[in-house]
């Protein structure tokens, strides 16, 4: 997990609330190093947040008070982590935050992806067919797989939040099938479209022509993560989008 960070020593006011797994971390760097500033950071593991993470509060670190329906972490390290950002900004509960979210919950999609889970799925040559892909099954097991984030954007959306989400570098470790990997992401970005998040998706500009990463745009000695460079272009597209 990487360190949690933000830029309110810079003078400018934050611009963005960042917050997320892992994938977050070259994004932050390479604000920090564009003098851009926002308030945030990796809050925890890729994993933590596909399944139910939102709660109500028990009085030691979450998010609002639950009634007001505002977000509430279970876990109260996060929640604290996510409570300081928010002092920060100045603001008690996502329900005042003025600023857009930058996010990357639920996008961990080499997770869902991991190879044991899809093994049922398998034809004789080993293979996830195509067809299981393409199938209301498998979106429906998809779905269920990051049911926590999806309700935590679909409550962003009914606090009227704008929420931009990045879609995950693309790169599969060897614990990850790379036909649910593609397939997986595709149903996880739709379903966020559909609860008003902006995607800044950079498959096009990154990858080569098997659709994973080039490696100009990988971080060295990982087989997961984005590196500087990455960062740098998803922080053009944030900019793009208007941050």
């Amino acid at each position: 997990m990487t360190t949690p960070y933000s830029t309110t020593t810079l003078p400018a006011p934050a611009r963005f609330l960042l917050l997320g797994d892992s994938h977050a971390g070259c994004v932050g760097r390479a604000a920090r190093q564009a003098q851009l500033p926002f308030v945030g950071g990796p809050v925890g593991s890729g994993r933590d947040f596909l399944g139910p993470f939102l709660g109500a509060d028990d009085g030691d670190g979450g998010v609002g008070d639950g009634d007001d329906g505002d977000l509430v972490f279970r876990d109260a390290a996060v929640g604290r982590m996510v409570r300081e950002f928010l002092e920060q900004l100045g603001v008690s509960g996502f329900a005042g935050l003025g600023v857009p979210l930058v996010c990357t919950f639920g996008l961990s999609a080499h997770t869902v992806a991991t190879r044991q889970n899809w093994d049922v799925h398998r034809d004789r040559h080993g293979a996830v067919p195509e067809r299981f892909l393409r199938s209301r099954l498998f979106a429906d097991l998809v779905r269920a797989s990051v049911r926590g984030a999806l309700a935590f954007y679909g409550r962003t959306a009914a606090l009227g939040l704008r929420v931009l989400a990045l879609m995950p570098p693309q790169r599969v470790p060897g614990m990850s099938d790379p036909a649910v990997f593609f397939a997986a992401q595709d149903i996880i970005g739709t379903e966020l479209i559909a609860r008003g998040v902006e995607l800044i998706d950079l498959r096009a500009r990154v990858t080569d022509g098997t659709g994973h990463q080039r490696p100009v745009f990988c971080q060295p000695d990982d087989t997961i993560h984005g590196n500087l460079a990455f960062g740098r272009l998803v922080v053009a597209g944030l900019l793009d989008a208007g941050l």
